[in-house]
């Protein structure tokens, strides 16, 4: 299937944002906007963004990247990922307008970006939105990360044999080590006092109000994925969100946290096109392609 590339600008709030569309010959009614996390811009990671997004039209999908104001070659000042609804909301108002079949979108992010689409959905409820694909989602604490520490890394290092053979021969240095140990350690008992007024409880309102599909992928040789896993097996908002039977759960062995692989890259795109067809959002373009899924 051929398909066709296009930049324009739109605007967000007196600002010129830069977007890009990759669209098929015949697409299917669901588009995908690509929210980019920060600090980089649309292209991605090895090229993630634009590859996958090349993978998506080919299956028949139209999509849409895009640059955040004051990222890459849009206008205006930089943000966060807590701060950018106004841009996701200009970003899906643009690619309606430049694809006019389109009738629903699915949000697809990577780690803040990933976040950054959830608090969209709790800050704007925008019903054209009908599908997120978030992988290795930002949950970032002093506390969260302290416990991944504690579990991934410090209990892991005092299994190693090395680890010893380091300590009782002098060349470890030991009162750092210990140090960090403790100092993890006092973070994770502590705790996260205020969760339900951050943006962590702003995800977990989102995704128990959002009625559509959502796919989490996680890496297992990334901090953050693991530390979202922790967060999530702690939070007693997040509890049972996960098992529903909107959510689909995906752990890719040994890929690190940008897929910088290209069978990890490649994966990542199938697995985005099996999900978006096998929860009924790619008819059309499963009659384009042939597919029996």
């Amino acid at each position: 299937m051929n398909i066709y590339e296009r930049a324009f600008l739109f605007p967000c709030l007196g600002e010129a944002l830069i977007g890009i569309v990759c669209v098929p010959e015949i697409a299917a009614s669901t588009g995908v906007l690509i929210v980019v996390g920060g600090p980089q811009y649309r292209v991605g990671s090895h090229r993630q963004f634009l590859l996958l997004s090349r993978s998506l039209a080919h299956a028949g999908f139209p999509v849409m990247r895009f640059d955040f104001r004051g990222m890459g070659d849009s206008h205006g000042e930089t943000r966060n990922f807590e701060n950018v609804e106004d841009d996701i909301g200009a970003a899906i108002d643009a690619f309606v307008a430049d694809c006019p079949n389109i009738e629903r979108i699915v949000l697809w992010g990577l780690c803040d970006a990933a976040s950054a689409s959830l608090l969209y959905f709790n800050s704007k409820h925008d019903r054209r939105v009908c599908g997120m694909f978030l992988l290795n989602p930002w949950v970032r604490s002093e506390a969260s990360l302290a416990k991944t520490h504690v579990k991934h890394y410090y209990l892991r290092r005092l299994q190693q044999r090395e680890f010893w053979t380091k300590l009782l021969s002098g060349r470890a240095k030991v009162a750092h080590a210990y140090r960090g140990l403790f100092s993890n350690l006092l973070l994770a008992q502590r705790g996260d006092n205020k969760e339900s007024k951050d943006f962590r409880g702003c995800m977990a309102n989102a995704l128990s109000g959002f009625d559509g599909p959502i796919m989490f992928v996680l890496s297992e040789n990334d901090y953050t994925a693991k530390e979202f896993q922790q967060f999530v097996s702690d939070s007693p908002e997040w509890k049972g969100l996960l098992s529903s039977p909107r959510v689909t759960t995906l752990s890719l062995a040994e890929a690190d946290h940008t897929f910088s692989s290209v069978v990890w890259r490649e994966r990542v795109a199938q697995c985005t096109v099996d999900w978006l067809c096998q929860s009924g959002l790619g008819l059309v373009a499963d009659r384009v392609t042939g597919s029996n899924i």
